[in-house]
């Protein structure tokens, strides 16, 4: 057994004041560890922006939207428009909404009456609700550009959009004032948006200067700070679940510009539609959007599939920031409005992209019958054509040969090419970007567009030359199925034209329309 000598051990004196001073000395080297702590983790956040994360999942914005989503079982069923019912006015209400309509273009009386909070139908597919989207999803910055728009469904816009998005993924909502001159969206807007909501979460900014949709949707953009952009109108209602599927999509598929279903609510009454459906769109020679029927696709396996589609309406769309900018964002050369929705849809899918709707995702939108502004172009003449404009830049740039059955329905545009402004700009980004001509858009996106002028036996007047009738329109909406009947023959008229197909064995209008 091996013996150890015990060591002593020599501690030295200790007084009570020399205690104090220790136990004080611990104590703030404590205080320094914690504080250091605390000052880190925003720190540590910002990098990864997991502590912005978890303040959005559990702090007042998580308990906010996690309220709302049994709100609707709470709230009394007949306040008005709840549930997404309508509101049905009488006497002095209703003239006045009449009255009223005409500058709105819309039942503002109604759409005051209602809550800027209020409940809508879920009227997903029920299999919508057995997906399961990813934890990690890209943050979405949403940009809501208005003019003039009334108080009440612009802030029912903001506060649909609030309830119904997850606030771990919604970034931020941007309010982009396109210098609105209605006095309510002035100071009294600012007060409201400081009282109700984080200015870091929505944020108002305003334009010195009338832009026009086209310019200030780019803008809305530039100040983004989110993964996805998601351009929404000031007039709409998003739904229960509406922000995930755009955000999984995109994250897939990174070069895929999306849309949400859009559901219509009633211009006069308020109603939220109940149909459910789906659809995509197309476009006419005349270069206006249309709205078409889902074709059948063998690609799609479920009814929650995403739905190809060969244009976009334009109000209401989701795209990845850094690849907005990289395809072209919008023609700058595009006035105030109209165009730009086909404009980008063929450049989407001539360069690369594609272009879908996805059902799962819905949002409200009130349909106007009319335009409650003026189209004031940059140069600052007033009820300037400007779709027509747009349209011809959009000819020029990226329908090759086929901008001739554009022109033939806008001969005095072909007439003045020369005012349309330099091209050389997008001209280059189609080079630069490598996209396909047209033809190919034509036969890989929307085969079934007819082509009056091609494979056909005739093409257009079809005239009794004893009677001087030729076949016409008769003043009828190109963009709907009609059946046509006869009229004196006036030279030009896109609306007597028509082709004969010899596999058909019948008369065609310029849209494919069957003539009885």
């Amino acid at each position: 057994m091996v013996s150890h000598a015990r060591r002593k051990i020599f501690l030295p004196r200790i007084t009570l004041s020399r205690l104090l001073g220790l136990v004080i000395l611990l104590s703030a080297a404590c205080a320094f560890i914690l504080l250091a702590g605390l000052l880190d983790a925003p720190i540590r956040g910002s990098s990864g922006h997991s502590a912005a994360v978890g303040e959005r999942r559990g702090g007042s914005r998580g308990k906010r939207y996690a309220d709302y989503q049994v709100r609707s079982d709470k709230v009394e069923a007949s306040a008005p428009g709840e549930n997404g019912a309508g509101v049905m006015l009488r006497g002095e209400e209703l003239n006045r909404s009449e009255i009223l309509f005409k500058k709105e273009a819309f039942n503002i009386i109604a759409s005051d009456m209602i809550s800027l909070q209020r409940s809508i139908p879920d009227i997903r597919d029920p299999k919508c609700k057995e997906l399961q989207y990813d934890v990690d999803l890209p943050s979405a910055s949403v940009v809501i550009i208005f003019h003039n728009e009334a108080w009440s469904s612009l802030l029912r816009t903001v506060w649909s959009v609030l309830n119904r998005s997850p606030p771990e993924y919604l970034r931020e909502i941007i309010l982009l004032d396109d210098k609105s001159d209605r006095e309510e969206l002035g100071e009294k807007l600012e007060k409201y948006l400081a009282e109700n909501f984080d200015p870091n979460v929505v944020r108002l900014v305003r334009c010195k200067e009338r832009q026009g949709l086209i310019s200030a949707r780019v803008r809305g953009a530039e100040a983004a700070v989110g993964d996805v952009l998601i351009f929404l109108d000031s007039h709409c209602e998003a739904n229960v679940g509406w922000l995930e599927p755009l955000l999984q999509r995109i994250k897939d598929n990174p070069k895929h510009m999306l849309c949400p279903n859009v559901d219509a609510i009633n211009d006069k009454s308020m109603s939220y539609s109940l149909n459910g459906g789906s659809a995509s769109g197309a476009f006419t020679w005349s270069l206006h959007f249309t709205w078409e029927s889902v074709k059948d696709d063998p690609r799609r396996k479920l009814s929650t599939d995403p739905i190809r589609s060969p244009t976009m309406a334009g109000g209401l769309f989701a795209a990845g920031r850094k690849w907005f900018f990289e395809v072209g964002a919008y023609d700058p050369g595009m006035d105030v409005w109209g165009g730009e929705n086909l404009e980008i849809s063929f450049r989407v899918w001539m360069c690369h992209g594609a272009l879908e709707f996805i059902p799962c995702s819905r949002v409200g939108h009130i349909f106007r019958s009319s335009h409650p502004y003026t189209f004031t172009g940059r140069d600052g003449v007033k009820n300037k054509d400007t779709h027509g404009i747009n349209s011809a830049r959009l000819a020029e740039v990226w329908m090759d040969d086929y901008k001739r059955l554009f022109y033939f329905h806008r001969q005095e545009l072909y007439k003045q090419r020369d005012q349309l402004g330099d091209l050389t700009e997008r001209k280059a980004l189609r080079e630069k970007l490598k996209c396909n001509n047209f033809k190919w858009y034509l036969d890989n996106v929307i085969p079934e567009k007819f082509i009056p002028d091609e494979d056909v036996q005739v093409y257009g007047q079809a005239k009794n030359p004893q009677s001087g009738l030729c076949l016409d329109m008769l003043g009828k909406d190109e963009k709907n199925i009609l059946n046509i009947g006869v009229y004196g023959c006036q030279g030009k008229s896109t609306a007597q034209v028509c082709s004969y197909d010899t596999d058909l064995g019948r008369f065609l209008s310029n849209r494919f329309i069957e003539v009885h």
